[in-house]
């Protein structure tokens, strides 16, 4: 397999930032020990040039990285804590934490919330593969929130047909710029690869159906807290519904905006939080619904949005 090739153009917006701090939040699913490692390895350069980890942005540098590919291996236990919401010999329900990577990846080899839960529940379905055992649907790596596994191949089974067939549903909290008119609507857009940026998703003609409904829950000077409800499952799908319509999810380094704001470092990552699920348990067939709260970084993200607009 040959090596995968990125290049970034920094904006003007960007001067000041770190490099590795920089890239980590332009790449899905890339660490910053990762960035520093491929700078280590020659494999990252700024115009040409390799800099150090904490060189500070100018703005308008070319970044190219090269990605070498990754080396398929067993995840491994790992002693991470976990905010379990529920557990029984069948499923485990969790609150992941925002930064938390769901399984391996390349450039992601640990830390991940599969090695916890290889650690914690010594049995998870292995019908995801020994890289993703237990894994039935996943959240962003800065998307916090709810989230279910598998601990057998039959609970796997029901909860994947569950999602599949939307008789599972889940609900998000979302932080977004600006004030959404409506109180609330339905974003209808076939979501498929940006032609011109293979690491990004995209409304588009030719993809697969997306159907997101929103509510407005409040409004707060230039932002708006919205409930998305998925009614299916793209990759992205609310980050790129919302940001198709006007309203990108706030801190989000793919869709949103870069312009400044005087919230910036308040939360690493977008402000999305799976807030709750509901699904019937694979065995007793009882409905269930688990919620999980909202994360502090987010509450003190609103916090500041509400005091600022109360002081205007």
């Amino acid at each position: 397999m040959e090596n995968e090739v990125y290049t970034l153009t920094v904006a003007a917006e960007e001067k000041g930032s770190r490099l590795d701090a920089f890239v980590a939040k332009s790449l899905e699913d890339i660490s910053r020990a990762r960035v520093q490692k491929l700078l280590d390895e020659g494999r990252l350069t700024v115009d040409g040039a390799v800099k150090k980890a904490n060189y500070r942005l100018n703005g308008g540098e070319e970044i190219r990285l090269e990605i070498p590919p990754a080396v398929s291996a067993e995840a491994l236990p790992e002693d991470i804590p976990l905010d379990i919401l529920y557990e029984d010999s069948d499923i485990i329900v969790i609150n992941k934490a925002r930064g938390m990577a769901v399984h391996p990846s390349p450039g992601i080899y640990s830390g991940t919330l599969v090695n916890a839960l290889l650690y914690h529940c010594k049995d998870l379905s292995g019908i995801g593969g020994v890289e993703r055992p237990g894994i039935v649907h996943r959240l962003d790596k800065d998307t916090s929130g709810v989230m279910v596994a598998a601990k057998n191949d039959n609970a796997h089974a029901s909860l994947s047909k569950q999602i599949g067939e939307k008789s599972a549903s889940r609900v998000y909290c979302a932080v977004v710029r600006g004030s959404i008119n409506e109180e609330a609507g339905v974003i209808k857009g076939a979501i498929g690869r940006d032609e011109k940026d293979r690491q990004k998703m995209a409304v588009r003609a030719d993809g697969k159906p997306a159907v997101t409904h929103f509510r407005v829950m409040e409004r707060i000077g230039d932002y708006t807290i919205t409930e998305c409800r998925l009614e299916t499952g793209r990759t992205h799908q609310i980050r790129v519904h919302l940001a198709h319509i006007g309203y990108p999810v706030f801190g989000d380094p793919k869709y949103g905006s870069r312009k400044k704001t005087p919230f910036d470092g308040i939360i690493e990552g977008q402000a999305l939080h799976s807030r709750q699920m509901t699904l019937v348990h694979p065995v007793t067939g009882e409905e269930m619904t688990f919620t999980a709260p909202m994360p502090k970084d987010m509450e003190n993200l609103i916090a500041a949005i509400r005091a600022r607009a109360e002081q205007k």
